[in-house]
């Protein structure tokens, strides 16, 4: 007879009762929270105790707190909106300047709200996460969060008043999400009570509320199933005015759109599963496949195509497949990062060898027109923001020795440069090269390494990794590490692991579920590499990641523990088992596989480094970081980690921040902490002495 129990309202099965750890589950029952109160002393006791900790600490908030940062802005009509923390603002500033006040030197801020009166006035502990604001630019809704978890507080805010209205819409804490279609209609998803959320954890319903209307007279318009991974609001501008779209996610990788016409009734948008809408501009509606796919009548279109159709010619017959254009398709070793659809063009991120540009593409007269935007080379080139009511667009270009740069478009397709981030570390005496690694089925993998110039010998080096969910590692300027590591001699490697999307939707696919341990394998290989080629050795070696990124690094230091000094594991998934019901895990089915599923339950268990550390194995010193606050992986899956290698006497440490959400901090100072006790920990490590 299989045994099982209940903890939080879910079955658990014969795994949970043998898991002698399965109460610190229960993320702040008093018992878990005594155990991270303990763990925490041992860490910070030992961490700040160290004099290189404080000289950490000080030199990486005086980096997030530098009034000459970028303060980077959301192009809407003729503003700019930023949201900006420093010392005196620790929860921040929503402010705006004008487009023209913007690009100057000293630009002139109209602060919307401060969040830390609002906190204070209030009483709550409240992280400003999103605004959403109306057509008319009149009217916003503003997301805030208790501590930085996924579940936010919904408000609308009257921009001229600078004040929350009253009577405005309003959704009480919950995992929400919604946008305005019209300045007296918004769209939105969120928690209606028992049975309107998924197994993951997101909400399945999308309804439409009209301002005047009571929250519970909102009209239904979808009701997704429990087993999607959540129906979300979208609206997309274009010639034909916001358009609502319903999105049905039917895994990570799959969604289903729906239009809704005036009347309410949903119009599937002729896309496949496996495509991602990406906006739309004049008249085209803009979607990056994930497969190949062929239309009805058509032509096949390719794996990773940035393709477009016309809606109008679907409004006329959305029974019939309409005709459509490629617009970019990158080559074995390209990607695009990001697209972003303006009012007047579609500007792409586009990366060869994990090398950037960015190109604009312009429908003219039915034909799509290509060209390449004269930004710096060699780096990383991103989009900012473009302006869904007007013709202009932000970009960025930073390197791991550039600062950052901002650059502005008018729309005549010439980048302008008009603010750059001082540099942070000395980067004419460091150097910064990318070499390959061959993985164990032989491919060529990727990785950038940063040093000082002229070093010799193996030198103590931390290597990063993230390798899932399709994202890419790009060139960036890493200002923490290069300020406070490099200058002791110090090294850093960034590794562009399978898994990861620096060479589109294949390069992701080829380490999904059965095939994760490519991922493993190529982050092994890279580590070997840099050992090989004497840039350091195992002892000097230092791994870290966060996430997916903390599994990785969690696997990688089960498998080989050989092959690397120490681990920095940053809230991380590690019960590759029971991950589906911890957090939004059911959500991650799509990437890693369902233990329940035999085949995939075994591999899940070969990696799974909670059920791969072992008594008796001498495994490399490993230091947690989680948050408390964290609803998304949560800080079950560190806690129980660190407990298991407690009992089996490895070497650890663990810290939980109590604050932060998934991004483990919820301020610059915690941010500092975090990095802080890092570096700390990396250098008494490896052996990084001043």
């Amino acid at each position: 007879m299989v045994l099982s129990l209940v903890l939080g309202g879910a079955v658990l099965g014969q795994d949970a009762v043998d898991d002698p750890f399965l109460w610190l589950e229960e993320v702040h029952g008093e018992a878990p929270l005594a155990w991270v109160a303990e763990q925490n002393a041992v860490a910070l006791g030992r961490l700040k105790s160290d004099p290189a900790y404080q000289q950490n600490y000080d030199t990486v908030l005086a980096l997030l707190n530098a009034e000459d940062r970028i303060p980077m802005g959301s192009l809407r009509g003729d503003y700019v909106f930023n949201f900006w923390q420093d010392a005196v603002n620790e929860r921040g500033l929503w402010r705006r300047a004008t487009r023209e006040s913007y690009e100057t030197v000293a630009p002139e801020w109209e602060v919307l709200i401060d969040v830390d009166a609002l906190a204070r006035a209030e009483d709550r502990n409240w992280v400003f996460k999103a605004a959403s604001c109306a057509p008319s630019g009149m009217r916003c809704l503003i997301s805030l969060s208790p501590g930085g978890t996924d579940a936010v507080e919904i408000r609308e805010f009257d921009l001229a008043a600078k004040a929350f209205l009253e009577t405005g819409f309003t959704l009480a804490e919950a995992k929400s999400d919604a946008s305005y279609i019209d300045d007296d209609t918004v769209l939105f998803s969120s928690d209606f009570g028992e049975g309107s959320m998924t197994a993951s954890g997101y909400p399945r319903i999308v309804k439409l509320w009209r301002r005047g209307e009571a929250l519970a007279d909102a009209a239904q318009l979808f009701e997704g199933t429990a087993e999607d991974v959540g129906v979300w609001p979208y609206v997309m501008r274009g010639d034909a005015g916001p358009l609502g779209i319903v999105v049905r996610a039917v895994s990570f990788f799959e969604s289903e759109y729906f239009y809704i016409a005036p009347g309410g009734d949903l119009v599937k948008l002729p896309l496949p599963l496996a495509a991602s809408l990406e906006g739309m501009t004049g008249d085209r509606v803009l979607a990056i496949l994930r497969s190949d796919w062929t239309p009805e009548g058509q032509d096949m279109l390719l794996q990773g195509a940035l393709i477009s159709f016309s809606w109008t010619a679907f409004l006329d017959d959305p029974e019939a497949a309409p005709a459509f254009d490629v617009l970019h398709l990158p080559g074995p070793r390209g990607s695009m990062e990001t697209v972003a659809a303006g009012r007047d063009a579609v500007y792409v991120s586009l990366f060869e060898n994990v090398v950037g540009s960015v190109h604009v593409f312009r429908n003219v007269d039915g034909a799509w027109q290509e060209r390449a935007l004269g930004l710096p080379e060699g780096g990383s080139t991103d989009i900012v923001s473009v302006n869904a009511y007007g013709p202009e667009a932000f970009f960025t270009y930073q390197g791991y020795l550039t600062p950052t740069t901002l650059y502005r478009d008018r729309g005549n397709d010439s980048p302008e440069h008009i603010k750059s981030l001082p540099a942070r570390f000395d980067a004419e005496g460091a150097s910064v090269a990318q070499y390959e690694a061959t993985s164990k089925d032989g491919t060529k993998v990727p990785y950038f390494l940063v040093r000082l110039k002229g070093a010799t010998g193996p030198v103590p080096t931390v290597l990063y990794g993230y390798g899932g969910f399709m994202m890419s590692e790009t060139p960036r300027y890493w200002s923490s590490i290069g300020a406070t590591w490099l200058p002791k001699g110090g090294a850093y490697a960034v590794a562009n692991i399978r898994g990861g999307g620096e060479f589109g939707p294949a390069w992701h696919e080829a380490a999904m579920k059965r095939n994760r341990q490519r991922s493993y394998d190529d982050f092994i290989a890279v580590a070997e590499d840099m050992v090989a080629r004497g840039f350091t050795t195992p002892q000097k070696l230092g791994i870290m990641g966060g996430s997916n990124g903390g599994l990785l690094v969690g696997a990688v230091a089960t498998q080989r523990p050989d092959l690397f000094g120490a681990v920095v594991c940053q809230v991380p998934l590690l019960d590759m088992i029971r991950y589906m019901q911890i957090g939004a895990g059911a959500s991650w089915e799509g990437e890693y596989g369902n233990p329940d599923n035999e085949e995939e339950r075994a591999v899940l268990l070969s990696y799974s480094p909670y059920h791969n550390v072992r008594p008796g194995v001498d495994y490399p010193p490993m230091f947690f970081v989680t948050a408390t606050s964290d609803d998304r992986v949560t800080p079950v899956h560190a806690r129980k980690m660190a407990a298991k290698m407690a009992a089996q006497g490895h070497d650890y440490l663990f810290y939980e921040n109590t604050e932060g959400g998934h991004a483990g901090a919820a301020n610059n100072a915690q941010q500092a902490e975090m990095l802080g006790l890092t570096y700390t920990y990396f250098a008494q490590e490896l052996g990084l002495s001043e």
